[in-house]
Parts: structure tokens; C-alpha cells; sequence
């Protein structure tokens, strides 16, 4: 689960971008493995993710070259990006719950659903019918959503409960992305990232207490590996890369989060993959990656 600014640089891509598109899905693709191996709580994972890294963001905050002058952040903006911090805590939670109970392929593919509600919305604001591949987008989507719930309910009732947390995190994130979307224009992407990081952690281990999960971990190293992983090496080549990468690129690279969580949860985990299960999988994913096809596409 990420946020970042899109927007392309004028620089040509080289090997080294592509590299760091692939590592940054790679480092975020083995988030739900140290989120699942963790003696916390699944939520204090998450809290975790979000307050270790936190001297580390800052410093490359403060240390982002500016690329000219910029707009000064007014109370509006900062209030966006701290309900924003809000939003993606109750993203973050909602998926860490979903990990603990449904199959780490499920987690990563249901947990991405929110780049699918995004393109529902943008057809809503144009006010304009979909496109055929847009409509290809949700068929794949629907179908295949609708197979993996069917088989989860078949496994266990707990399953079909962690995938449903996972769509619910897809929704909190389409409102995280619509409100840091607003705040873009007056801070870097450091900056924007330190500054919702800041109002998500307190946020997520409000929430742990809540729950009444345990915090305070006994093995310290899943929980620092979720945090460089996900929040700093995930995040960070993200940052640097994606900006110079057209929507198809980015839609094909981001499959390869839910293969390598399919790879882990059959290695680590012993988590089997059925026809059906392919299926469904392979419809999400297509759908997935439709959607960002429909990103470039013409209006």
C-alpha cells in the first residue's frame, strides 16, 4: 500500500529506474509476510511500520531538493494531509487484519483494490460512460472477486473475513488518495510522505490498544524489517522511480506484488493455489492492470 506522487519527469528512464520499480513492489510485496511472523498485534504491526522509519523520513524531508519555489502550506493543507494520515491508519489496519486471516495472494490483490474504485470515480466526476476497456476492467474485477470470496467461504468463514478487511482497506485508501492528491501541490513527495506517516502512527496504535493487542514486541526483527521493507526501501524506490514511467509500466510492475506474496504464502506459509483460486487471481490481476491501461488512454 503506497503514496506517492505521479507525476513524470522529463528524464528519460534508464536500467537503474526500472530497478527500482521493481525492487520498491519487491520490498512492499513482503510487508504481509513480517506483518503475519510478528508477536505484536497485526494493527501494532502497523503501528510499527509507521513509527520506526519516522527519524529516517525526516531527515530526507529536510534534506529533498526543491525544485523552485512552491506555494506556502496553508491550515487547509495541512489539515488534508492529517486526515489523509488518518485514512491510510484505518487502511493499514483494516489490511494488517485481513493478513492475519486470508491467504497473503488475497491480501496483496484485494488490498490494491482501491486503484479500481479510483477509476470508477474518475468516470463518475467526467460524468461520462466507461470505455471498453474500462468496462473490461470491472467485469475482470467483479468475476474475479466473486470467485476468491466463494472459495474463501469454502476454506473458512475467517477467510472470507480477512479478504472482506482487505477490500475495506482498498476503500479507506480511494479517500487517502483523494485528500493527498489535494496537498501535492504545496510539498514534496519526502515531505508529503513524513508528514502523513506522522498523523497515521498515532492513529494506528490507538487503535491497537482498542483492540487490546499486544504492543510491545518480544523479537524485534520482523517488525523493523516491515518498517525499512515497506515504509523507507518499498516507499523510497517508489518515490524515485515512478515518476518517469508511463501507467502501462506501472500497472505490469504492480503485479508483481500479488506473485510474490502468492510465492511467499506457498513457501513460508504452505498456502496452496487452486484452479479456481488461479482464476480469480488472474481476473483481479487483469483487472488491475486494465485499469492502469485506461490511465493513458485517451479522453
Amino acid at each position: 500500500m503506497t503514496s506517492i506522487d505521479d507525476r513524470r519527469e522529463a528524464v528519460r528512464p534508464d536500467t537503474w529506474h526500472f530497478a527500482a520499480l521493481l525492487g520498491g513492489n519487491f520490498a512492499l510485496a513482503l510487508g504481509p509476510w513480517f506483518v503475519r511472523v510478528a508477536d505484536s498485534g497485526p494493527v501494532s504491526a502497523g503501528f510499527w511500520r509507521l513509527f520506526l522509519p519516522l527519524p529516517i523520513l525526516g531527515l530526507l524531508a529536510l534534506r529533498q531538493p526543491k525544485p523552485g519555489p512552491r506555494p506556502a502550506a496553508t491550515l487547509g493543507a495541512w489539515l488534508l494531509i492529517v486526515t489523509a494520515g488518518v485514512l491510510f491508519a484505518l487502511d493499514l489496519a483494516s489490511w494488517h487484519v485481513g493478513i492475519a486471516y486470508t491467504r497473503l495472494g488475497n491480501a496483496s490483490l484485494f488490498g490494491n483494490s482501491g486503484s479500481l474504485i479510483l477509476m470508477v470515480w474518475g468516470l463518475a466526476v467526467a460524468r461520462r460512460w466507461p470505455r471498453r476497456i474500462e468496462i473490461a476492467a470491472l467485469v475482470a474485477a467483479i468475476s474475479g472477486a466473486t470467485i476468491l470470496l466463494g472459495r474463501s467461504l469454502e476454506i473458512d468463514p475467517a477467510t472470507l473475513v480477512g479478504d472482506l478487511f482487505c477490500i475495506l482497506a482498498g476503500v479507506f485508501y480511494f479517500f487517502f488518495i483523494l485528500l493527498i492528491q489535494g496537498a501535492r501541490g504545496r510539498f514534496e513527495s519526502w515531505e508529503l510522505l513524513f508528514a502523513s506517516t506522522l498523523a497515521s502512527a498515532p492513529v494506528m496504535l490507538g487503535i491497537a490498544i482498542w483492540l487490546d493487542e499486544p504492543i510491545w514486541p518480544h523479537v524485534w526483527w520482523p517488525l523493523v524489517a516491515l518498517a525499512l521493507c515497506s515504509q523507507v526501501v518499498g516507499q523510497g524506490l517508489i518515490v524515485l522511480a515512478l515518476r518517469h514511467f508511463s501507467a502501462l509500466i506501472i500497472g505490469v510492475v504492480l503485479l508483481t506484488q500479488p506473485a510474490i506474496s502468492i510465492l511467499v504464502g506457498w513457501l513460508v506459509f504452505g498456502e496452496t493455489m487452486g484452479v479456481l483460486d488461479a482464476l480469480g487471481m488472474a481476473l483481479i490481476a487483469g483487472a488491475l492492470l486494465l485499469g492502469k491501461l485506461s490511465e493513458g488512454a485517451g479522453r
